[in-house]
């Protein structure tokens, strides 16, 4: 199987997938699926542009919009995960994953799915200490605050990825794992990024949960983007474990290192996407203590046993089959040829996809804050207000000096 590796999309979905096809005539072969490490920004219509917390000069519609109205169809299937420019609102409406558009699927806040025999798991968002054990507590539409922190990685999340126990193939994460630099060539990167050097020695760079998740899973395969650079690495596991090959990848601009090409071993094709049986006797187990509120969330428990789960979504899915759920609209999509000079901000909107995904798995839709109110397993401990006022005033530092090398 070739699978299409890309950084940060940033709305260039026209562009990457034109590479793609010349990338295909110039070497005679056929990718199978693209992988897209976050920033993605499915911005449906104006409206979407009200949750994507970008600059001014950065906010415009690009070319997402295209695959959701129909007008275009993704050529090669496509699974993306969030990074912390996104259409929030959008994404929030698919948080246990789903398809964005034709043959574009979302990952979910985290998931995992099969696309063939390949397990291919995500953690969207960004690491923020200060908000990284609140709950889910941001709703649509969002306050100059809350535009910023929705994209910030939650522990619950990260605890639902801690429990899977199957192998990983692949792995994505929008920022890199904390430490990661030390398995590569960290004296080229400050070379090329010297804003990065303080962090590089001080060993700050870098996401906890995900090095975490790394440290945990092991996969063969591990990328990343964010930083708008590229930056490959190997990681032993202990003295005789796996091994598993890291690679950051930039973002979509002429000349820049942001596509990689991989080989791996699979079963014959066709392939498709598919749910993931395990990853949904997790969501089924972890739904019922999903934290919707401020209030500090530690999970209550170290490890849960989903096996009784197991068993049941075995038995839904030999039933049903695993394939995802089909692609409904939710909103107009963009028209350019329709002027539009007064954006309004709307509400949480009821993607029919999760709403069939959560009556399959027989849970109650929570995701619209109708039930915000605490459950027996969340913690009563209150955060400091003052917690969660980290260096996040505006979007991320270090991202702030990749654009500024952008723009020189």
């Amino acid at each position: 199987m070739k699978i299409a590796v890309e950084g940060c999309m940033h709305g260039e979905l026209d562009a990457v997938y034109a590479t793609l096809r010349r990338l295909e005539q110039v070497e005679n072969t056929k990718i199978d699926l693209l992988l897209c490490c976050g920033d993605f920004q499915a911005v449906r219509n104006e409206n979407d542009l009200e949750s994507l917390n970008v600059k001014p000069k950065y906010r415009s519609m690009n070319t997402f919009w295209k695959y959701y109205s129909g007008q275009e169809v993704a050529p090669y299937p496509t699974i993306f995960i969030g990074g912390n420019h996104e259409a929030s609102n959008y994404l929030w409406e698919l948080y246990y994953g789903g398809w964005a558009a034709q043959n574009i699927y979302f990952l979910g806040y985290a998931g995992v799915v099969k696309f063939g025999n390949i397990r291919i798991g995500g953690l969207s968002g960004i690491y923020k200490p200060g908000h990284y054990f609140l709950g889910h507590f941001e709703r649509p539409p969002y306050n100059d605050n809350d535009i910023r922190s929705i994209y910030h990685v939650r522990h619950y999340d990260v605890l639902k990825l801690m429990h899977v126990e199957e192998p990983i193939d692949i792995f994505l994460s929008h920022d890199w794992p904390l430490g990661i630099t030390e398995y590569g060539n960290w004296e080229k990167l400050i070379k090329i990024k010297q804003h990065f050097t303080e962090e590089v020695y001080s060993r700050t760079l870098g996401s906890k949960p995900a090095a975490e998740l790394l440290n945990k899973l092991r996969p063969p395969f591990w990328f990343s983007a964010h930083l708008h650079c590229k930056f490959p690495a190997v990681i032993q596991h202990g003295k005789d474990g796996p091994i598993t090959k890291f690679l950051a990848l930039d973002k979509c601009l002429h000349g820049r290192r942001f596509l990689q090409i991989i080989d791996i071993e699979s079963d014959p094709g066709p392939y498709e996407i598919q749910y993931d049986e395990e990853w949904l006797a997790i969501t089924k187990k972890f739904n019922n203590i999903l934290p919707l509120t401020r209030k500090y969330f530690d999970g209550g428990v170290k490890q849960l046993d989903i096996q009784d789960c197991r068993q049941w979504v075995m038995r839904k899915l030999d039933e049903r089959g695993a394939k995802p759920f089909d692609f409904v609209q939710t909103v107009p999509a963009y028209d350019p040829s329709q002027t539009f000079s007064n954006p309004f901000r709307t509400g949480h909107c009821r993607n029919p996809q999760t709403e069939s995904l959560l009556q399959f798995l027989e849970l109650p839709y929570l995701l619209d804050g109708e039930n915000v109110a605490n459950t027996p397993s969340q913690s009563t401990k209150q955060l400091n207000p003052t917690d969660a006022l980290d260096d996040d005033d505006d979007v991320d530092e270090l991202e702030e000096h990749a654009d500024s090398d952008d723009e020189e």
